[in-house]
């Protein structure tokens, strides 16, 4: 049996009528992506994980693309494996040579964006969305997001969300606001101001320079208040004026360019600069203001800067999204981590294993993390027991205080003398199967669908807390429990996964194990085939790590004791979404181990299939 037909009988399986739960009666799920915010695009690729992943014996995923206007789009699969959002919307006939979305076409009239939106799906109205979709699954993230707009707008029109309600999403938006409320929930200080824009452009640069340097200290940590995936942010290391200027100017998504540099540049050149202004991740993005003037367009911005720069000595650009004020904190020293919070059906507030972050560049921004892969994550942090159990403690506090439930995931340090600082709470965690909530779920054993299983309805079960269409929700709570019971008493077909100590088959293995957890019928099992000829069956967290020397490392070792104890913590959780005992533990496997387990061995390697 070739790989090739059973991966099309597999695609067709996981998206068809399941013998035990009938297609009308699996639970609508809207995955909502995309959005207006800068991180659109870490949003896109976590529709696609979500949609891959959604629990295909028990719900039906219905895609709702969110445009940069707010809009509801209704679309298809096919969609999720575009590279990227710029190449499907706007249309690429539409972009004149460069790759920019849709609000760089400037100000669109209703027929205009009628067409634009009917050539990818069905837009569909917030008054729709109720018969249309049991449940939300937001997968979005900055402004619009995760401040509670799509929260009280979903709560209006009586539909179930991702995540916590609109007070905890509020808090969990504003960084300034979290650093006051930080120190009230845990008691950690952290030196902090904040300087707004028209101070900022109307003061002189270097008394605020030489002022912030005297009540913050040196280094200095600037952020954007209301961004996340570390957009936004800039860590001053060199006491230089000019630095500090630059790092501000990033922090308010502003730029200049002066005509020394503008006139040496090729048209190739000048091309690329614009496109490299309208990348969300590295420039400031369209629309912006030149000389108060609104430029929708990077071909635009080229022809009015060859008019300006031929008379001025400088031009001053500035995104019409903005920020109006940035942060300025101190920088601290230590081990950074980062750290998710569940919670059990009683709402009892549990943290998972938390995340140590180090990159071989020294920084933990946007390319580190989500282009260059230059960071490294060990779980837990390399600490003691005591420091690790200051993390937990720290955390809950937080995480009670401040009125969050479902899920969050914070970030924070661990300092050199034993302190624990905490920063930017994230309601809405980035999930792309790499994601380090996915890994902190995988330690307790949990894999990704089984993550996405609890979200959903630990989410139904808050909403109910929220006193609000509580016989509706206790409804669709009911369903869901049922649901998972029946699911979990169906025969499944064991599928062996196996791979070698190579990285290329690992990702390959982590691709195929994934999209089998998702499946109707299969049961998947990651197996490495070690260069000693032992065939060693895989727990999911193992299956969630990096690096294959991830792996062989953990084998060797005993089990971290405050793994244990987190293991233990989530013990109910775990036996909920997985329906039994979970087994932590790599196991040697023999012939006959592998027969009385599976019905199918895919081999990475040779991409084939076997069935026993």
């Amino acid at each position: 049996m070739g790989s090739d037909f059973f991966l099309v009988i597999l695609h067709h399986q996981l998206s068809s009528t399941d013998p035990t739960i009938t297609m009308s009666q699996k639970i609508k799920i809207g995955i909502f992506f995309g959005g207006p915010s800068r991180e659109r695009e870490i949003s896109f690729k976590g529709g696609k994980t979500a949609y891959e992943n959604l629990d295909k014996a028990i719900f039906e995923p219905i895609l709702i693309f969110v445009d940069s206007f707010g809009n509801f789009i209704q679309v298809e699969k096919e969609l999720l494996y575009e590279a990227s959002i710029r190449d499907f919307f706007p249309s690429r006939n539409l972009n004149r040579g460069y790759s920019v979305y849709v609000e760089s076409l400037g100000e669109l009239n209703e027929t205009q964006l009628y067409k634009l939106i009917h050539k990818i799906g069905k837009q569909v109205k917030p008054t729709e969305l109720s018969a249309l979709i049991d449940f939300a699954f937001i997968i979005m993230h900055g402004p619009h997001a995760e401040d509670g707009s799509i929260q009280g707008l979903l709560e209006w029109y009586g539909v179930p969300y991702l995540g916590p309600g609109v007070v905890g999403s509020a808090i969990g938006i504003d960084k300034y606001l979290q650093n006051e409320l930080l120190s009230l929930a845990n008691g950690q200080q952290k030196r902090t101001i904040k300087i707004n824009k028209e101070i900022w452009q109307n003061g002189d640069k270097r008394q605020i320079f030489a002022e912030t340097m005297e009540r913050i200290g040196f280094p200095l940590v600037i952020k954007a208040p209301h961004q996340g995936s570390s957009i936004g942010i800039a860590i001053l290391k060199e006491k230089s004026v000019d630095k500090f200027i630059r790092a501000v100017q990033q922090c308010f998504f502003e730029t200049t360019i002066l005509k020394r540099d503008w006139e040496k540049q090729t048209d190739r050149q000048k091309k690329n600069i614009a496109q490299k202004i309208a990348n969300l991740d590295e420039g400031i993005g369209f629309p912006l203001l030149v000389n108060n003037e609104i430029i929708y367009h990077p071909a635009d911005l080229v022809e009015q800067l060859d008019i300006i720069l031929t008379t001025e000595q400088a031009v001053d650009l500035s995104s019409a999204n903005g920020e109006d004020y940035v942060i300025f904190e101190e920088f601290t020293e230590g081990q950074e981590f980062s750290c998710g919070v569940i919670q059990d059906d009683n709402g009892r507030a549990i943290a998972l294993p938390p995340t140590e972050i180090y990159s071989e560049s020294g920084t933990f921004d946007f390319k580190s993390k989500y282009i260059a892969n230059t960071t490294r994550k060990r779980i837990p942090v390399d600490t003691s027991f005591e420091n690790l159990e200051k993390i937990h403690e720290s955390l809950l506090k937080t995480f009670r205080r401040l009125g969050f439930n479902v899920v969050t995931r914070t970030d924070g340090f661990l300092t050199p003398d034993g302190r624990v600082l905490l920063h930017d709470p994230n309601t809405l965690p980035g999930m792309s199967p790499a994601s380090l909530i996915f890994k902190q779920m995988g330690e307790v054993g949990l894999n990704i669908t089984q993550s996405i299983n609890y979200f959903i309805r630990q989410s139904v079960r808050e909403r109910i807390r929220s006193g609000k269409n509580t016989t509706k929700f206790r409804n669709l709570l009911s369903r869901i429990d049922a649901a998972l019971i029946t699911t979990q008493t169906i025969d499944k077909k064991g599928v062996a996964v196996m791979f070698e100590e190579e990285e290329s088959q690992f990702t390959a293995a982590k691709a195929m194990f994934n999209k089998l957890a998702a499946s109707p019928k299969y049961k998947p099992f990651g197996v490495l085939l070690k260069t000693d000829g032992e065939m060693v069956a895989l727990p999911v967290n193992m299956m969630m790590k990096d690096t294959t020397d991830d792996i062989l490392a953990l084998i060797a070792t005993e089990k971290h004791p405050f793994l244990a104890k987190c293991i233990t913590d989530a013990a109910n959780i775990t036996k909920r979404f997985t329906g039994a005992a979970f087994n932590f533990e790599a196991r040697t496997w023999t012939a006959a181990d592998l027969a009385a387990n599976v019905t199918y061995i895919y081999d990475v390697e040779t991409d084939k299939i076997t069935e026993l």
